[in-house]
């Protein structure tokens, strides 16, 4: 069992386009980072690159999830009338 620094919303977070991954402050003066592909399978432990720290991100998977996944999870959905 991992202990968590803090929970940090995925809003929180700073997104480089380029890189598509996501950066927040860490205490030790680096960021934690995780990548849009984690984040895209499922993963919210955002790490610090130069410490020990890990965060969890908090999101809503749905958001991050690729075309042919969506199409999948909507096609699962039940509809009441």
């Amino acid at each position: 069992m991992s202990v968590f620094h803090d929970e940090v919303e995925i809003e929180d977070f700073e997104y480089d386009e380029e890189t598509e991954t996501y950066y927040y402050p860490c205490p030790c003066g680096d960021r934690f980072e995780i990548t849009k592909a984690d984040l895209e399978a499922g993963e919210d432990v955002a790490t610090c690159p130069s410490c020990s720290l890990i965060l969890r991100v908090i999101y809503d998977q749905e958001d991050f999830m690729t075309g042919e996944e969506s199409k999948k999870v909507n096609k699962n959905e039940k509809v009441f009338a």
